[in-house]
């Protein structure tokens, strides 16, 4: 039942990453893959066995946990500035109009314009693989807008260059290197070790936090290519994925209804491929409801009621559980201590259990990051290493259309690309046609243009 996605909530320092962890290590030892996001860096310790101190000891001799060993898990790090972990790429056109505007923030005019940009690099055969390549064909595209308007609509100057401005600004936070070659394999996220282990991709989110709609952009674009491009399988015994979402709050804050749409969907079908997501966030209420109705698995550590807001959130989160008679589920929100969860999950028949409030197993791995040496360590000896390292830069929007550009001015044929026609270049006007057309502007009048046209006639007739 763990793709029937779950939900890990709770106020700040009350255990949500510690169980994110532990939750992560089942799901290897299962034997199946999981990706998560670290917005602290606290959870490359999976690396790492543990070094159980005394409060960890305590807790599994008050658990009666007599399985208990420090154990390291099977992790590939990765990082969409290839720092932390091996870089994460995908191409322009892999991420799309929709998703590309949300990161941008374009308004809905230079949504449209960007809409047809993409349309029309179908049509002319030009790939969009990294930024200059956009830009490339942003700036073909205005060049050439008076000949595509009749076929793209109008292709307003001021919006392709508010794009531009906008794209500048995304290479200035530095994601331009996430656009690009050799693109992220998914078979690279759905792998086991050689025991069986399902491999944990820990995605190093720390210097994405500052950007959170680039982190929120990439992990959607990831769910919705996982969507895609993964056959339907029904239910399987396990499933083939488990993805994690931190800071899931990111996701819906700031995403227009068009992607809040996109959301639900994946969401609500992505079942069927067998991958289970789960949403980590303080409050349940950061999550809307059509996407919160999905997560059937839920684990709700302490909430803090300090204010009437936080108490009618704290009401909210307790309706949220199947209920249980012995249990008073909104009172018990509020005293839970570190590492004790409301827990509520699927049965065989799909069906929520009564909650229960419980204690979180400690994990087997270390609780912390790795210090840099330990990771620059992991990383040499990562069956990775080298696939993903060095960007490819192949012949696309950006070579085509200077190509294309360098034959016009030389006087030579355009490459073949499937491109519309240049527009004729106009002859340029002589004086005596310049001083008839200004004195046509200057003089409305019907008198003003007969005696024009009078004048120029006598000065043409004279030239025969």
């Amino acid at each position: 039942m763990a793709n029937r996605h779950g939900l890990i909530a709770g106020a700040t320092g009350t255990g949500k990453t510690v169980t994110l962890q532990t939750l992560a290590e089942g799901f290897s030892r299962a034997g199946v893959p999981v990706f998560l996001a670290d917005v602290k860096g606290d959870l490359s310790g999976l690396a790492q066995p543990a070094q159980p101190g005394e409060r960890i000891l305590a807790r599994v001799a008050e658990l009666g946990i007599r399985d208990y060993a420090p154990r390291a898990n099977p992790v590939v790090f990765w990082d969409l500035y290839g720092k932390a972990g091996h870089p994460v790429r995908a191409t322009v056109s892999d991420l799309g109009p929709l998703l590309l505007a949300s990161l941008l923030e374009l308004n809905d005019t230079q949504t449209g314009v960007l809409y047809a940009a993409f349309k029309v690099a179908d049509d002319q055969g030009l790939l969009l693989l990294d930024l200059k390549d956009l830009r490339s064909l942003l700036a073909w595209v205005a060049d050439n807008s008076a000949a595509l308007r009749g076929q793209y609509g109008n292709l307003s100057g001021a919006s392709v260059a508010a794009i531009q401005r906008q794209l500048l600004v995304l290479e200035a936070d530095g994601a331009g290197q996430f656009f690009g070659e050799p693109a992220l394999d998914l078979a690279d996220l759905t792998r086991t070790d050689f025991s069986g282990q399902g491999v944990i991709s820990v995605l190093d989110a720390t210097a994405l936090m500052p950007r959170p709609r680039l982190y929120a952009t990439f992990l959607l674009w990831l769910l919705a290519e996982l969507f895609e491009r993964l056959p339907e399988v029904g239910d399987l015994d396990r499933p083939r994925l488990v993805f994690f979402f931190d800071e899931a709050h990111l996701l819906f804050d700031t995403a227009p209804k068009a992607l809040l749409e996109k959301i639900e969907q994946v969401v609500r079908l992505i079942r069927s491929k067998g991958v289970g997501v789960y949403f980590v966030s303080q409050n349940p209420q950061d999550i809307p409801d059509p996407v919160l109705g999905q997560l059937g698995n839920r684990v709700q550590h302490a909430l803090r009621a300090f204010t009437p807001r936080d108490r009618a959130a704290v009401r909210a989160a307790a309706q949220n559980f199947r209920a249980n008679p012995g249990l008073d589920v909104e009172s018990t929100l509020t005293e839970l201590a570190i590492g004790e969860a409301l827990v509520s999950v699927l049965d065989a028949r799909g069906m929520p259990t009564p909650v229960e409030r419980t204690l979180i197993r400690p994990p087997q791995s270390r609780l912390g990051p790795l210090t840099p040496a330990e990771r620059a360590e992991h990383m040499a000896r990562s069956p990775l290493a080298g696939r993903y390292d060095a960007a490819v830069d192949r012949e696309s929007a950006h070579e085509l259309l200077a190509a294309r550009a360098a034959a016009a001015d030389a006087g030579a044929p355009a490459p073949s690309t499937g491109s519309a026609p240049r527009p004729r270049r106009r002859e340029p006007d002589t004086l005596l046609e310049t001083t008839a057309k200004s004195a046509l502007r200057a003089i409305g009048s019907q008198l003003g243009r007969q005696l024009v046209r009078g004048v120029l006639g006598s000065l043409l007739g004279g030239r025969r």
